[in-house]
């Protein structure tokens, strides 16, 4: 790896650190208040699923969802995280089954569906991710719901995009229940899930 890509790497872990900062500081993270409030994470949004298929907000219903914004080219973040909810479902069990794993390109550019559908057939990746994408806006729209700051960096093909490195736990209504930040283990984050879901 060159020196260059190196450095942009390690400005965007920077970044990125300094950005979950700021978030965590302004409550973005703050666990939802169970009978006066409304979490600041999750809302409407309009995109397509990896086959091509138009879905919305109700896509969360019905099942506990990790929902994560990345993209398909991320050298370190996003196959850190998804090979860690990955192992956290396994570890789950039977509750696994419950869980869908809702993964949300900040790079729509290049992450079409087909694009999409072969990065998330990765076998250490949950089993049955949904990928979705959709028109600049279309994803600007959901990154905003959720509060996930995204920017590209460089110029070319090989660009890479600095984003917002946690996953959102979403209950079986749409509605947050709790971050999951980056770099706990799959254990932690079973834990938590296992937790929210009692």
């Amino acid at each position: 790896m060159s020196r260059r890509n190196l450095i942009l790497i390690a400005a965007c872990v920077i970044g990125l650190v300094f950005m979950g900062a700021v978030a965590w500081k302004a409550g973005v993270f703050a666990p939802a208040d169970k009978g006066r409030g409304v979490a600041m994470v999750g809302g409407p949004f309009q995109l397509v699923d990896q086959d091509g298929r138009p879905v919305d907000e109700k896509i969360l219903n019905g099942k506990w969802s990790a929902v994560f914004f990345g993209f398909t080219y991320c050298p370190d973040v996003c196959p850190t995280t998804m090979q860690a909810l990955g192992e956290a479902k396994r570890r789950l069990g039977p509750k696994g089954d419950k869980l869908q794993v809702v993964f949300i390109t900040v790079d729509p550019e290049r992450d079409t569906p087909a694009q999409l559908k072969t990065y998330l057939s990765n076998d250490v990746f949950p089993k049955g991710t949904i990928g979705l994408t959709g028109s600049p806006e279309q994803v600007a729209a959901a990154a905003k719901a959720y509060r996930v700051y995204y920017k590209k960096n460089g110029e070319g093909d090989g660009y890479l995009v600095d984003h917002s490195t946690a996953a959102y736990l979403m209950n079986p209504k749409g509605r947050y229940d709790r971050v999951l930040p980056f770099g706990i283990s799959p254990e932690e984050i079973a834990h938590q899930i296992s937790e929210a879901m009692r």
